[in-house]
């Protein structure tokens, strides 16, 4: 079996952390999100294209030619010019019947395997925002039309973007879409004229378009996990608390006083200092270093950052090998209490969360006392003097 996985894009929504990385890089549990979905087809593709453009490099140096198994072929790109024209590239290279993945969604080999038993068939899902989404309109059990995000969708079905079709597919003729680029769906519209496309609806399945939906999906995406984390070896020392889903990485060590309510996630090699806090959908990645009488809840710390005493840190994603200050308070909750919203190229956007702290890029250190407002993004190797206030937009 053969399979796409479009992993082109700049990732512009999910700045600051796209900007060191490509977004399919984001770390969460020990893996990033393209090798949680490289893993979910081993057993079941012999060969992937990854599409590729945007800090091509970073994802070769992670999967190499091969990977689980799995013969790993790398297609530039060049223009992106949509979904549609990135799939188009491996016309030539395609076989026969094929998969298609998003490299920044996360899913399941479950529902891969359920797609597989059904040809041709997409998947689809429920979602509560469908207007985001490809709409899909079904009839029976076929899907009758897809509508890429309708204002006055018609259904709560969305198009998740994994499919199973055959190379024939790429002998329609498309043209660009009212946004300027060829669609993959438009393919699917084409073929819908002249044959029958199943569908199939996923149990498990998380789009990731801004950092915070990985924080939404956090609990979801722990549950579905969990039971893959290996066994490890680690450190408590007297007087640890332990309540609840906590998994806890090799190497890790966990200092007395510490109290760890889950579902938490504790990386390989981890310290985490004494009298510290760290609950609620927390997930502490690989390397870091947690100090005395820290708080950490609803958040996500990258790999190899240190996080100095006393500092707070709630309803976050902080980048890696960041050095967080001493002190530092990240507050999460307007005072008026309406949502929190955050700049995303040139507007602001609602995060639908009452309580939203703080994007921080990598490599970010921030100075001794530093006080970062709801909603505030930080840049990629910015440095803070001591007791710097980040404040939020005053239109936000």
């Amino acid at each position: 079996m053969q399979a796409i996985i479009l992993a082109a894009g700049n990732g512009t929504r999910f700045i600051p952390l796209s900007l060191t990385k490509p977004k399919p890089l984001f770390s969460l549990f020990g893996r990033s999100i393209l090798e949680h979905n490289i893993s979910q087809l081993e057993g079941i593709a012999n060969e992937i294209f990854l599409i590729v453009n945007y800090k091509s490099e970073e994802i070769k140096k992670v999967f190499g030619n091969e990977y689980k198994g799995i013969k790993i072929k790398y297609v530039f790109q060049e223009s992106l010019d949509g979904t549609g024209a990135a799939v188009a590239l491996c016309k030539k290279m395609i076989k026969d019947r094929f998969l298609i993945l998003n490299g920044d969604d996360f899913y399941f080999k479950e529902d891969i395997e359920v797609l597989l038993t059904s040809f041709p068939a997409m998947m689809v899902n429920k979602h509560n925002n469908p207007s985001a989404f490809g709409v899909v309109n079904i009839n029976g059990t076929f899907v009758e039309s897809i509508i890429e995000k309708p204002e006055n969708p018609s259904s709560e079905l969305v198009n998740i973007g994994m499919y199973y079709v055959s190379k024939e597919i790429l002998t329609y003729k498309i043209e660009k879409s009212a946004r300027g680029e060829y669609e993959f769906i438009d393919y699917l519209n084409k073929m819908l004229e002249r044959e029958k496309l199943n569908y199939c609806i996923a149990n498990n399945w998380f789009p990731a378009s801004y950092p915070w939906d990985i924080l939404n999906g956090f609990r979801y995406i722990f549950n579905e996990l969990k039971k893959d984390f290996p066994k490890a070896n680690y450190v408590i020392e007297n007087n640890v608390t332990i309540s609840g889903d906590v998994v806890i990485g090799e190497g890790a060590i966990i200092k007395s006083g510490a109290y760890l309510e889950g579902p938490v996630y504790i990386g390989k090699g981890v310290t985490i200092g004494p009298n510290c806090y760290v609950h609620d959908c927390t997930s502490i990645e690989d390397g870091c270093t947690i100090g005395q009488a820290v708080e950490i809840n609803r958040s996500i710390v990258g790999k190899n950052t240190n996080i100095k005493h006393l500092s707070y840190i709630g309803d976050s994603i902080v980048g890696e090998n960041c050095n967080i200050g001493a002190g530092t308070i990240v507050a999460n909750l307007r005072h008026d209490g309406n949502n929190v919203k955050t700049r995303v190229k040139d507007g602001l956007v609602d995060t639908g969360r009452k309580k939203f702290g703080t994007i921080i890029g990598d490599n970010v250190k921030l100075g001794v006392g530093t006080i970062i407002y709801p909603g505030k993004k930080i840049w990629p190797n910015m440095m803070t003097l001591p007791g710097d206030k980040i404040q939020m937009d005053l239109d936000s």
